[in-house]
């Protein structure tokens, strides 16, 4: 009796030692749930606010629904699908993304010289600061000369450091 009670102590010990459902022990000896923390292939929701280093806000999830995508997929910047990883649900944190990890460097093969004929061709006067498409791509005036208008095709938020208010709001494992 007393080998069978022996047995079944050990049995429990190693079973209660193994199966931690979901949770890993760390370094320090505590167990973390990792249903909440956010690992590549996981949808997650975030509610975000982006940032211009000046403090100038360019985008937000506020007054709407959250944000959701695969984290580590690449449905995002790098810098912010990066940044997400390892983040706790609920867990509060600023990303600063520099530009390589966001929009890229400004590229000045994308500002290029149009004659101001065409313009004129069109009854439009070009003053810097507008925004317009041409061939399909979206573009703003730089510059306005007599002969050329030169227009800036990168993307708005190219060759600047972003900085991402994020909370994690929900994850669904992947």
């Amino acid at each position: 009796m007393k080998k069978i009670v022996l047995i079944l102590g050990l049995f429990l010990l190693v079973l209660g030692c193994t199966s931690n459902q979901g949770n890993v022990e760390t370094d320090k000896g505590v167990d973390v749930d990792m249903s909440k923390i956010v690992e590549s292939g996981d949808t997650i929701k975030v509610h975000y606010t982006g940032k211009l280093e000046d403090g100038s806000v360019f985008d937000s999830s506020e007054g709407r629904d959250p944000l959701e995508f695969k984290a580590g997929a690449g449905q995002m910047i790098k810098g912010f699908d990066n940044g997400v990883i390892g983040l706790k649900l609920d867990e509060e944190k600023d990303l600063v993304i520099a530009p390589k990890d966001g929009y890229g460097e400004t590229d000045s093969s994308l500002i290029v010289g149009v004659p101001l004929s065409q313009f004129e061709d069109q009854g439009i006067v070009p003053e810097i600061g507008t925004e317009l498409v041409l061939n399909g791509q979206r573009g703003k005036i730089v510059e306005v000369d007599n002969q050329t208008v030169k227009v800036d095709f990168n993307h708005f938020l190219a060759g600047k450091t972003l900085i991402f208010s994020v909370k994690i709001v929900e994850i669904t494992k992947g």
